[in-house]
């Protein structure tokens, strides 16, 4: 059931305002393994490890919370998981040592994972299904700028006033976030809400029986390829600061630059998510998977070469910004309706498994002097994705509906 027949873009924009905030927040470590090193006197690869810890509290806890609060009101959800995010960002700026760093990065991870395991299904119930990718691309759209804005601005500001600072801005960069999606998202009625007052009234005898959702396999593959996708780029991407740094010879002060039009790129890509690739999410996860390999092929084997490694850089921005909202968009088109909430957490659960298990193999070969060897090892996963992205198309092409064309609606910038 939606809430208006209007395309809801101010709704949208809160929630993509959300995403925005919680991308940071999970990713901010990232610019500053430096400055949080140094002051906290721990290596650069315990400091990477703040993200497999954020992402594996996801991993662990956004299902079976998702499960015990199916029956909320999803927006004051969202509302009180930014307030959460939060406090654990107020938390980390006034941390004493590294241990409680740690603590608060978990309660961080708790919020992030109800968070997307919400977010998804929240933006596909505010619209009819063939407006679904436009509504996730803007939602998603969120993400991408926190690449472009978010990480870089905190990374800029770490640097300049301390990463404490940064931490603590993000805090209440959370609690302005709150009030507007307070204000700002409409509510929404699910299918798993609209069932109780169907049945009211109706004998238990006399109702439908349930079963099992037949799109089940549908998803879980979906998350499989999320899952690979996602190990083989925080392998590498988690520790991108010190290859711009080392192998690159980029000067630390130009890092936040860099990492700005890394998300520009990003940013771009998700237009053509939204646009040209999104029409057919088989053909368009395939491309961006195909650049994607190409792109950091080409920034290991000429690293040491400015303009050449820079393209490279770009570029890698550019189709890696596209695998996000295609991923999201199949998971929406591929799940019925009334599993979307549960295909939304695992997939989360999926993602954070990528996001973590990525970060923890980065940081073992980062320890062990292998710098190097993250870009190949992300090389041989995308080829993985690749291949199961192959299988989901023909498991798929004779029952569906998966890869059938979505509306050619344009995406805003905004």
């Amino acid at each position: 059931m939606k809430t208006s027949q209007k395309f809801p873009w101010a709704g949208l924009l809160a929630l993509a305002g959300a995403v925005f905030l919680s991308v940071t927040s999970e990713m901010i470590p990232t610019g500053l393994l430096p400055d949080m090193s140094s002051s906290l006197g721990v290596s650069e690869a315990q400091i990477g490890l703040l993200v497999t810890v954020f992402a594996f509290t996801v991993v662990i806890t956004s299902t079976p919370l998702t499960a015990l609060t199916k029956r909320w009101p999803r927006h004051a959800m969202i509302v009180g998981i930014l307030i959460a995010l939060g406090l654990s960002n107020a938390l980390t700026a006034v941390a004493p040592d590294y241990g409680f760093v740690v603590a608060s990065r978990i309660l961080g991870g708790v919020a992030h994972g109800l968070f997307w395991s919400i977010v998804g299904a929240y933006a596909g119930h505010l619209v009819p299904k063939e407006q679904i990718g436009r509504a996730v691309s803007i939602t998603l759209g969120g993400g991408t700028l926190a690449f472009v804005f978010g990480v870089p601005l905190g990374t800029f500001a770490g640097h300049l006033f301390g990463w404490r600072l940064s931490f603590a801005f993000l805090a209440g960069l959370m609690l302005v976030g709150a009030l507007l999606v307070w204000k700002l998202l409409p509510k929404v009625e699910r299918e798993s809400d609209a069932r109780p007052k169907r049945d009211r009234g109706v004998p238990r005898s006399e109702r439908p029986a349930k079963v099992a959702d037949a799109t089940i396999l549908a998803v879980v593959m979906v998350c499989l390829v999320a899952a690979v996708t996602m190990v083989g780029h925080y392998t590498f991407y988690t520790f991108v600061v010190p290859f711009l740094t080392g192998p690159m010879g980029v000067a630390a002060g130009d890092v936040g630059g860099l990492l700005f039009f890394y998300g520009i790129a990003g940013a771009a890509g998700l237009v053509l998510a939204g646009t040209v690739l999104g029409r057919r999410p088989q053909f368009g996860l395939i491309v961006a998977l195909i650049v994607t390999g190409a792109a950091v092929a080409a920034l290991a084997a000429f690293a040491g070469q400015p303009v050449i490694a820079l393209i490279a850089f770009i570029v890698w921005g550019l189709a890696f910004g596209a695998l996000p909202p295609l991923l999201q968009t199949r998971l929406l088109h591929t799940s019925s309706a009334a599993f979307r909430d549960t295909a939304s957490a695992l997939y989360t659960t999926s993602f954070n498994v990528g996001i973590g298990g990525g970060a923890l193999i980065g940081a073992v070969i980062f320890d062990l002097g292998g710098l190097m060897v993250l870009p190949v090892v992300y090389i041989g996963l995308l080829v993985v994705s690749l291949v199961l992205v192959v299988v989901i198309g023909r498991m798929t092409r004779s029952a569906r509906p998966v890869d059938a064309p979505v509306e050619p609606e344009p995406v805003s910038a905004a």
